[in-house]
């Protein structure tokens, strides 16, 4: 009889996960820790079990979008797959959201609720997108203080009942703009009633399905600009979930995340309400943001850290060259510098939860928000390009069966690419963290939180590992110094090297922190391994580059690229076009 491989299987994934479990033994009050336990006990049996299942089988499903009737009556509905509809009740119930809004738990409910997000995620594709927006469409109404659009959306934003709970939409990207919201074609109008209408075509909306959004627009004879954009609430369905006033022109045929409904909409006299006034519109849907990257960064870890369970379950079951996997020193070496990586970024996200609660919670002070303000963008783009790197490697842990969608393998990686151009791309994320630092006066918050960290660190097996990132850190200060008074030019070009540098120095100095306390109070190694592997693999992404040399080989065969007579030439002859 032929042979037949055995796939990798999952367990719980918290009590699977030991990273998860040391940090919030940390962390976490004991009182609180007892109380969280069962609920996050629960969530790693549904993601291990159920949700996971339920997956797997869902693969080939997607989204469907139907404009019509049978009777040619526009009604744009779009049905959504099996495991989306089961993820939506889980996530309700479980208070994936609401977890964060509760106050019996003080600055640690965003702990409580990143830890159940974090679980949640991989099992679910992607329905951690319009959670993600919901709860920063609750931040930022919250921080409007619009009281009848709080008293009317937030209590459903954040509610545990699934027949009362609303998730939202984040309206921004259009043609023109992209990241460049300024260009907002958009156009707020009052009616013949004084009401406020809008006028436009998005080109990219997750989670087209919601009953809110938030969306920016310019009120009508408002000069061009960011600053006249305004932000909106609109309720784009009725009680039927019919939508009002908005068309469905597509969804849109992605890379991945294929089970996120993301749709081109038409808005035609939309009804819609300022959030707080009609200028500003960006930096009040700011809360939205900088919730929406914590949950990027949250995704991420969640990512690379599905890839390693499953690759390591499959290394202890597949043979090759007369043993397993795991016991290959090659394997065993890739396997654990992909579990360094995840662990780096784990604390660097986890650092940023804290942070965030503390903030949301008023116990933050002036320098702890300037070092959110700082880490957020850092964050964000770092364990995003992680999860890129490290998921790729995992499939190729997995040899040819890494490339065979019915594995549900490929799915990890085109799922990850998203990580680093949702919410803002590796670039435009890099010169936020210039404009952040500038903000905050500089390199002095970030210095002082890693010093902080560093002052936790004494074991004499972190000794090197501990001097590396005060060297990283000493050359990173130097560089942005030169780059100030070097220019805006040479500042921008090194931007994306430099906030890459800053995030991976600085998660290495909380894992060396976290190795410390592991190794302490529960005797644990692998923190301490990972802390020095990761070190050996350097942080520096040496920013200081030759601009001259940019300009060359960034501008090559740009004078051929477009036919003479400029039409467009295509080789798909199916389509004929």
């Amino acid at each position: 009889m032929a042979f037949t491989q055995q796939g990798p299987r999952l367990g719980n994934q918290f009590s699977d996960d030991a990273t998860l479990r040391s940090y919030l033994k940390r962390v976490l009050a004991p009182k609180i820790h007892s109380a969280l336990q069962p609920g996050l006990e629960e969530m790693g049996e549904l993601a291990g079990g159920h949700l996971y299942r339920m997956q797997l089988a869902d693969r080939l499903n997607e989204p469907v979008l139907t404009q019509f009737d049978p009777w040619g009556r526009r009604i744009d509905h779009i049905e959504l797959t099996p495991l989306w509809r089961e993820a939506a009740d889980i996530a309700t119930r479980k208070g994936v959201v609401a977890a964060a809004y509760e106050p019996e738990h003080g600055t640690a409910a965003r702990i409580h609720q990143f830890a159940l997000a974090y679980l949640f995620h991989p099992s679910t594709d992607f329905y951690t997108c319009p959670l993600a927006m919901t709860d920063g469409a609750a931040r930022a109404l919250l921080a409007s203080g619009n009281r009848e659009l709080i008293d009317r959306a937030v209590p459903r934003l954040t509610s545990r009942d699934p027949e009362r709970a609303w998730t939202s939409g984040q309206w921004m990207t259009e043609t023109a703009g992209g990241s460049d919201v300024g260009r907002t074609e958009t156009v707020a109008r009052r009616d013949g009633e004084n009401r406020w209408r809008l006028y436009g075509r998005k080109w990219f909306t997750s989670a087209a399905t919601s009953r809110a959004a938030l969306t920016l627009a310019r009120p009508e004879g408002v000069p061009e600009g960011g600053s006249g954009l305004a932000l909106f609430y609109v309720e784009p369905r009725d009680d039927e979930g019919r939508l009002r006033d908005v068309r469905i022109l597509r969804l849109k045929d992605k890379l991945g995340t294929r089970k996120v409904p993301t749709a081109e909409l038409m808005l035609d006299g939309l009804a819609a309400q300022p959030v707080a006034g009609l200028e500003h519109g960006v930096r009040n849907i700011t809360p939205v943001l900088n919730v929406t990257r914590v949950w990027n960064a949250v995704g991420s870890i969640a990512t690379m850290r599905r890839g390693l369970a499953l690759a390591r379950d499959y290394a202890a079951r597949r043979e090759a060259f007369g043993k397993r996997l795991a016991e290959h020193p090659l394997h065993r070496d890739t396997l654990a510098q992909l579990e360094a990586e995840f662990q780096a970024a784990f604390h660097l996200t986890f650092y940023v939860v804290e942070l965030l609660g503390r903030v949301e919670c008023n116990e933050a002070d002036e320098s702890q928000r300037d070092l959110l303000r700082v880490l957020t963008p850092i964050a964000k783009l770092t364990t995003a390009k992680q999860a890129v790197a490290v998921t790729s490697e995992i499939l190729e842990a997995f040899g040819g069966a890494g490339y065979v969608e019915d594995t549900g393998l490929p799915l990890l990686l085109r799922d990850a690419q998203v990580f680093p151009i949702w919410e803002g791309t590796t670039n435009v994320l890099a010169l936020d963290t210039l404009r952040a630092l500038e903000d905050s006066g500089g390199m002095e918050r970030y210095m002082q939180a890693l010093r902080t960290a560093l002052s936790q660190v004494s074991d004499s097996s972190l000794k090197d590992s501990r001097a590396s990132v005060m060297a990283a850190a000493t050359e990173l200060t130097g560089w942005y110094q030169w780059a100030r008074h070097a220019g805006r030019e040479q500042l921008e070009a090194g931007a994306r090297r430099f906030a890459l540098s800053l995030g991976r120095t600085f998660a290495l100095a909380l894992l060396l922190r976290h190795a410390e306390w592991a190794r302490r109070a529960e005797g644990a190694q692998a923190p301490t391994a990972a802390a020095r592997r990761f070190a050996a693999e350097g942080t520096l992404l040496a920013p200081k580059r030759d601009e001259d040399d940019s300009r060359e080989l960034a501008a090559m065969g740009t004078a051929s690229d477009e036919p003479a007579d400029g039409k467009v030439v295509s080789l798909n002859k199916r389509k004929g076009t």
